[in-house]
C-alpha cells in the first residue's frame, strides 16, 4: 500500500481552496486514483534558512534510518512468527488508520523546540530501539545456538554425540576404564568405513611419541646393576614407539555411521634430571595425550573428551529442557517487544516525515508559513497515474521537466513524499 504526502502553497488564500485543488487533482470521481485525507502539520520553530537547508539534507538520511528500524522490527516479527500474519498496531490502532488520522504528539515531541533538537530527540529514541533490538536478537540467537548444539550432541553419531547420553550403565559395566598417574583409557570414535585400517594400525598410532630407549645392557652385561650414564647422557628416544598399551583395545558401542572403541595409553613420560657441572637440572614430564589425539585426527579418528558419569544423561536431558524453556521464554518476550516497539518506531518515523514536509514547504514557499498538506492513500496500481495527475494539476506539467539526465532524484513543483508502510 502506497501513500503520498503532498503540500502546496495557499498563495494567500484559504486552506480549503488548496485542499479542494489537491482533491480535484487525483482523488475525485473524474480522477479516482487515491483516497485523500487532511494531513495536519503543526506550527514548528523555523530557525534560520541555513539551518533549514542543512536539516533538509539530514532529514532524508534520518527518514531512511528510522524506516530501516521499522523494517527490522517487521522482519524480526516475521521470523519469530514463522511466516504467520502479524497484526502490528500503532497506539492501539492499525498503521493505516494511524497514518490517515495522524496527529502530532506534542507531549512526546514538543513542537516549540528547535527543529534540530527535535529531530535529534526523535532519531535518538529510534536509535535506542534499534540498539535494544540488536541486543535482544543477539541474546536470542545465542540461546538458540546453545539449544541446537545440545540437540546435535543428543542426536548426532558417535563422533559428536554426548556419550553420556549414548552409553548406558550396562554398556559401561563391561568396559575397563583406567585413569592412573601414568595410564589413561581414551575413547576413540571411528567411521565404519575406516574400521579395518584402524584395527590394523591402532597399536602403532603416534609411533614416534614415546621414547623407549635407555642403557644398552645387551652390549656390555658387566655393568649390569652398576652406575651407568644417565640424564642427558642417555638418549631415551633412540627407540621410539606408540603410547598405546598392547592388547588394551576394546569395542564399546556402534551406530549406523561409526564405532566407539577404548584403548589405554601412556599418559606421559618423565625425562630424568641431570647435573651440568655442579648445577642440577630438574627432570620434566612430557604429556602424550594431546599429541596422541592429534595423531588420531590425522587418520580421521576422533578421540572423544569424555568422562563417564552415570548421572550425566539425566543432567543433560534436564539441561536441554531448561534451554528449551529459556528459548521459548525469550521468543515470547521478543514477540511482545516487537509488537510494543513497532508502534514507537512507527510514530517516530511519521513524525520525521511531518518535519520533512514542514522544512521542504518553508524552503520552497518561503515565510510566513502558509501551506496546506494532504495525504493520498493510493489505489493499487495507480501510483503513476496519480503522480502524473498531480504534476499536471499542481505543477508545471510533468516530473523532472527540463532537468535531463542531471536530475539525481525525482523533482516536482510541489512538496511530495512517497512511502509504503
Amino acid at each position: 500500500m502506497s501513500y503520498f504526502i503532498a503540500a502546496i502553497s495557499n498563495e494567500g488564500g484559504a486552506p480549503e481552496q488548496a485542499y479542494r485543488k489537491m482533491q480535484a487533482a487525483g482523488a475525485c470521481p473524474e480522477k479516482p486514483f487515491a483516497e485523500m485525507f487532511k494531513f495536519e502539520v503543526p506550527s514548528l520553530t523555523v530557525g534560520t534558512l541555513d539551518t533549514l537547508m542543512t536539516l533538509s539534507d539530514d532529514l532524508v538520511k534520518t527518514d531512511q534510518i528510522v524506516e530501516g528500524i521499522v523494517r527490522k522490527i517487521i522482519g524480526t516479527s516475521a521470523d519469530l512468527f514463522e511466516g504467520k500474519r502479524v497484526d502490528h498496531s500503532v497506539g492501539g490502532v492499525p498503521p493505516a488508520r494511524y497514518i490517515q488520522q495522524f496527529a502530532w504528539d506534542s507531549a512526546k515531541y514538543p513542537n516549540r523546540r528547535p527543529l534540530k533538537e527535535l529531530v535529534g530527540l526523535i532519531s535518538g529514541g529510534a536509535a535506542g530501539i534499534e540498539e535494544e533490538l540488536k541486543q535482544l536478537t543477539a541474546s536470542f540467537a545465542d540461546k538458540q545456538a546453545s539449544l541446537q548444539e545440545a540437540k546435535r550432541k543428543q542426536g548426532g553419531n558417535l563422533m559428536q554425540a554426548d556419550l553420556n547420553d549414548v552409553l548406558t550403565e550396562d554398556i559401561m559395566s563391561s568396559v575397563n576404564v583406567v585413569d592412573s598417574e601414568y595410564l589413561k583409557t581414551v575413547f576413540i570414535a571411528v567411521a565404519k568405513g575406516s574400521k579395518e585400517s584402524f584395527l590394523k594400525t591402532v597399536e602403532t598410532l603416534g609411533s614416534d611419541l614415546v621414547g623407549y630407549g635407555g642403557p644398552d645392557w645387551s652390549s656390555d652385561g658387566s655393568k649390569l646393576g652398576k652406575a651407568v650414564s644417565f640424564g642427558s647422557k642417555v638418549d631415551r628416544h633412540q627407540v621410539r614407539g606408540s603410547p598405546v598399551v598392547p592388547g588394551s583395545l576394546q569395542q564399546v558401542h556402534s551406530d549406523e555411521d561409526s564405532i566407539l572403541y577404548v584403548v589405554t595409553i601412556l599418559k606421559g613420560q618423565y625425562e630424568a634430571g641431570y647435573y651440568e657441572g655442579d648445577q642440577f637440572q630438574p627432570g620434566t614430564k612430557i604429556d602424550f595425550e594431546e599429541e596422541f589425539a592429534q595423531a588420531c585426527r590425522e587418520k580421521r579418528y576422533m578421540v572423544r573428551d569424555f568422562k563417564w558419569d552415570s548421572t550425566q544423561a539425566s543432567k543433560s536431558a534436564m539441561a536441554r529442557e531448561q534451554l528449551q524453556v529459556e528459548v521459548d521464554g525469550m521468543k515470547s518476550a521478543l514477540m511482545r517487544w516487537c509488537k510494543t516497539h513497532y508502534g514507537d518506531a512507527f510514530v517516530a518515523w511519521m513524525h520525521i516525515k511531518v518535519i520533512r514536509v514542514f522544512v521542504e514547504s518553508v524552503l520552497r514557499y518561503g515565510l510566513p508559513v502558509d501551506f496546506t498538506a494532504v495525504l493520498y492513500k493510493v489505489h493499487p496500481g495507480k501510483d503513476t497515474d496519480l503522480m502524473n495527475a498531480l504534476d499536471k494539476a499542481l505543477g508545471s506539467g510533468s516530473a523532472d521537466e527540463d532537468l535531463g539526465d542531471e536530475a539525481e532524484e525525482e523533482y516536482h513543483d510541489f512538496v511530495l513524499l512517497k512511502f509504503e508502510p
